[in-house]
């Protein structure tokens, strides 16, 4: 049985427990799908996970500088203010230096060079002194399967880092289980073979400008 579904993934992980009259172990899949997400979430690295959204300034909001990051936000790559010509970058700064920055510059507005990440919000400065559009390149969080949002990339291009996840997941609940041990190593070798695979896509796409310490180009 291939695994591309929400509902097959139920249906292995209930065969692979082979217990199937614990009906309090068969009720908590969907707990335990979840579980392997929010791992995966901390140790995948892959560019499925890069996202490129653009959001917008709006100067007649109280506090325009501030913009609400999108749910599935976990780590910016890079900001650009896409309405601009050139569409210039935007550096990072702790929401400390752009403290210090405001009160030196009186918080005069202007247009945007920097932001910083302050909770669920963006963070920009100056503070915007029109309406500006940015495009946002971030890391996000893997949509998480349900019964309605029933597949995925990740399930896609790795039903074994979902199998082994989830069953690695149901441990509390069988204990001394000899079975274990295997899916712990198959989680293992899910988890490397995806970010090597993601370390590939990155850096074997042509050839690279970059010189090594005491080589000469």
């Amino acid at each position: 049985m291939a695994i591309n579904t929400y509902a097959t993934l139920v249906t292995a992980v209930t065969e692979w427990l082979a217990r199937e009259e614990d009906a309090t172990l068969i009720a908590r899949i969907p707990d335990f799908i979840a579980l392997c997400e929010a791992k995966g979430n901390r140790t995948l690295f892959v560019p499925q996970m890069e996202v490129r959204s653009t959001t917008s300034v709006d100067i007649a909001d109280d506090e325009p500088e501030f913009i609400t990051l999108p749910d599935d936000f976990q780590s910016m790559r890079r900001i650009r203010l896409s309405s601009v010509a050139g569409k210039p970058p935007l550096r990072f700064l702790t929401s400390t230096q752009i403290d210090e920055m405001r009160y030196q510059r009186d918080n005069t507005a202007d247009r945007p060079t920097s932001y910083a990440i302050v909770g669920t919000e963006l963070e920009l400065f100056p503070t915007p002194n029109e309406n500006y559009t940015l495009e946002m390149l971030y890391r996000a969080n893997i949509p998480a399967l349900t019964s309605t949002n029933t597949f995925n990339w990740l399930l896609t291009i790795a039903p074994d880092f979902y199998l082994y996840g989830v069953l690695m997941e149901s441990a509390p609940y069988i204990k001394e289980d000899g079975r274990i041990q295997v899916w712990a190593t198959g989680l293992s070798n899910a988890i490397d073979g995806l970010n090597n695979l993601g370390f590939r896509r990155s850096f074997d796409a042509g050839p690279s400008d970059i010189t090594l310490p005491g080589c000469t180009p």
